[in-house]
């Protein structure tokens, strides 16, 4: 068995091969080729663990990903969500390979909104909004910048501590990238004027006003992950032209950002405009004209992690990184 670790996975996994291999898991999936099961989740006194399986046709792949939410790990020096990765043999079920999940989910969690920014968002948007400094956000800048020539970008957190630590932080990416970025005063002034927006927070309540969302917008939905949790208000879902999931059996059983709309009969189900996957492949239409809003909501499925998973241990291979142990 190959073990990799974050470092090793970043030595041979740029975000721009993430992205193209969250690609192929979407296609997958629209095509009825992957299965992966709703999350299961156990709690503990520190906080709650996940447990994603998944199996990707295609490349004959199944896997396990165990992530954690543990909030008082922020305060130990650890990441809050760590994770790791277990992947299969498809023909013998001997495990192939382990690999360190929270640099895993990172990437693949940021190239899902890098995907989506790809797909929908303006050819020659400049302006870029975040919200949220946590764990996430690093990668998920990383993936805006991938895609899109942003020349700014306003960042925004309720902490203006957490924000300029994070600015100090990402000052490298950012450059490399020749972008410039600003903390946001206010949710307003990080929206205003922005044409990709992301935000990737666990907040309970939405985290800016749908309202000023200018027309040509294209909004990421990253962080909400179980129904209680709502990052989009029911204004943006309203005024969007179209709304796109990464998993439509996930998203309406687990995303607060859908289900509280569709509980207050804000949104139904019919105005989804389809999948990713459905959107690659020709089935479904993305933008249709320079003023329309597009919304994309993820809560994120296993195969995303199958599917990277295995294209990251075909690199490390391919350039002899990582420890192999026998069990």
């Amino acid at each position: 068995m190959l073990v990799l670790s974050g470092e090793e996975i970043r030595s041979v996994f740029t975000m721009r091969d993430a992205i193209e291999a969250d690609k192929e898991a979407f296609v997958l999936h629209s095509q009825g080729k992957t299965q992966v099961s709703l999350r299961t989740g156990v709690e503990a006194p520190g906080g709650t663990c996940l447990f994603m399986p998944a199996f990707a046709g295609g490349i004959d792949r199944p896997g396990i990903k165990i992530v954690s939410v543990f909030p008082g790990n922020a305060a130990r020096g650890k990441p809050v969500v760590p994770a790791l990765v277990v992947l299969l043999d498809g023909a013998t079920g001997e495990a192939e390979a382990l690999l360190d999940g929270t640099t895993l989910t990172q990437m693949r969690t940021a190239a899902i909104a890098g995907a989506a920014t790809e797909l929908l968002a303006l050819p020659d948007a400049s302006v870029g909004a975040l919200f949220g400094t946590g764990g996430q956000a690093e990668a998920q800048l990383e993936a805006l910048l991938t895609v899109r020539p942003l020349v700014e970008v306003r960042v925004y957190d309720i902490d203006p501590g957490r924000v300029k630590a994070f600015l100090e932080r990402v000052a490298p990416l950012a450059e490399r990238h020749g972008a410039r970025l600003v903390a946001a005063a206010s949710p307003e002034a990080a929206v205003e004027g922005a044409q990709v927006v992301t935000a990737v927070t666990t907040s309970p309540r939405p985290v800016f006003p749908g309202s000023r969302v200018e027309p040509g917008t294209h909004v990421n939905g990253v962080g909400s992950y179980t129904p209680q949790m709502q990052e989009l208000d029911e204004v943006l879902l309203a005024r969007a032209d179209r709304v796109f999931v990464d998993n439509r059996e996930a998203v309406l059983a687990e995303a607060g950002d859908l289900i509280v709309p569709m509980r207050q009969g804000c949104f139904g189900e019919e105005r989804l405009a389809g999948e990713l996957g459905q959107l690659i492949l020709g089935q479904v239409p993305g933008r249709g004209g320079r003023e329309e809003i597009t919304v994309m909501k993820t809560v994120g499925f296993a195969a995303l992690d199958v599917v990277a998973g295995h294209r990251i241990l075909e690199k490390a291979r391919a350039a002899g990184v990582g420890r192999s142990v026998s069990l």
